[in-house]
């Protein structure tokens, strides 16, 4: 599931409202959805606390893997270096050369340099116990 970045944080209280309505007053669940709802209400009326808080929900549900953003893909080397010098790059962009993932480093008065850094695609799944 997609994280949505300007959720309605009236719905998701309401939505909270009518679960309390399936759980016992004092449970544990009936505590949890409580607790949440304080917890919502508390940044709901100030935008700077709400807003905080999305940014932080957002870190904590996007999977690592949607936060990576390639700035640009490339054919070639050669493109990728061209593009370099025109000017355009970006210190800490991630860009695609052929394929494989690379990221840009300023290097101060040498200029800017491609380094390599695989891409999640590029990486072996993942295998749990290991």
């Amino acid at each position: 599931m997609k994280y949505n970045k300007n959720f309605d944080a009236d719905a998701v209280l309401r939505a909270m409202e009518a679960l309390s309505k399936h759980h016992l007053e004092g449970t544990p669940e009936d505590e949890a959805l409580r607790v949440c709802a304080a917890a919502l209400l508390f940044v709901r009326d100030d935008l700077q606390k709400l807003e905080q808080f999305r940014e932080f929900f957002r870190k904590i549900t996007t999977p690592a893997i949607e936060g990576i953003k390639v700035a640009h893909t490339f054919a070639s080397r050669e493109e990728a270096d061209e593009w370099l010098k025109s000017g355009a790059a970006l210190d800490g962009q991630l860009v695609r050369v052929a394929g494989q993932g690379f990221t840009v480093i300023d290097h101060g008065p040498k200029g800017l340099k491609l380094v390599r850094i695989p891409l999640p695609e590029e990486l072996p799944p993942h295998k749990p116990g290991r």
